[in-house]
């Protein structure tokens, strides 16, 4: 890509349930691992790497999330309100396209994030991503790469990066870390109302245009209380984040 995309989206609107009883009074993008909530520590990430303008959608206990952007005074953060009705990945983004523009922008999970190594991964995602022959490019993580994560993977990649799923009962070597860099235009043709943005990774791979790039550092998911000790303890380890 020839520039950095301007916009990104973190999908900040789930349920949390995995997460409880914690997220019975505090929803999951504010749970806080070594001194930062989740959401301050993807905010810091886009910042960090010049994304300034963001989205964050809010469903439950949405209005903590805004309080909390507004005391931040993260300026650069607008919200999309799913208060009435919980959209899923692919439409809270179908819903905040109005707010992200129309070329291609990120989109990140706000129950994990990344400790960058020498480069940017965002940046390395813009500068690997080929809108000709991609239509949506993942950042996947590997072996080591992961702190958190209990599962079998996702996805095979061969040596060009395209991206095809883990077949059932195989161990796939790549997680999706939640972070990806998508075109809006492939939202024209998808259904009103809820959907998971696993249609529009099913269609790249149908159309061999799903890539992926490996991290460069490690991934941190946050998903279950326990997830938090153990996050806690990779960072002590050796993992910094932007403020930490």
């Amino acid at each position: 890509m020839s520039s950095l995309p301007l916009s990104a989206m973190i999908l900040s609107a789930g349920l949390g349930t995995r997460m409880r009883p914690l997220t019975e009074t505090c929803p999951k993008p504010l749970i806080t691992v070594a001194g930062k909530v989740l959401l301050a520590h993807n905010l810091d990430l886009l910042t960090k790497a010049s994304i300034n303008n963001i989205v964050v959608n809010i469903h439950h206990l949405g209005d903590m999330i805004r309080s909390f952007i507004n005391d931040q005074k993260y300026h650069q953060v607008k919200i999309s309100d799913e208060t009435e009705r919980l959209l899923d990945s692919g439409g809270g983004i179908k819903k905040a396209l109005p707010l992200l523009g129309s070329d291609p922008f990120f989109v990140m999970n706000a129950d994990s994030f990344f400790v960058d190594g020498p480069q940017s991964n965002l940046h390395r995602l813009a500068a690997a991503f080929r809108p000709d022959d991609m239509d949506i490019l993942l950042l996947v993580a590997g072996g080591l790469q992961m702190t958190g994560y209990e599962g079998f993977g996702d996805f095979m990649m061969d040596a060009e990066g395209v991206l095809s799923r883990r077949h059932e009962r195989v161990v796939a070597p790549f997680v999706y870390t939640g972070v990806a860099l998508i075109k809006p235009t492939l939202f024209a043709d998808t259904p009103e109302g809820p959907f998971s943005l696993n249609l529009l990774f099913d269609r790249a791979i149908a159309a061999g245009r799903l890539f992926g790039l490996r991290l460069d550092g490690e991934w941190l998911h946050v998903g279950t209380p326990d997830a938090i000790a153990a996050a806690e303890a990779r960072l002590v380890l050796g993992a910094t984040t932007t403020g930490l």
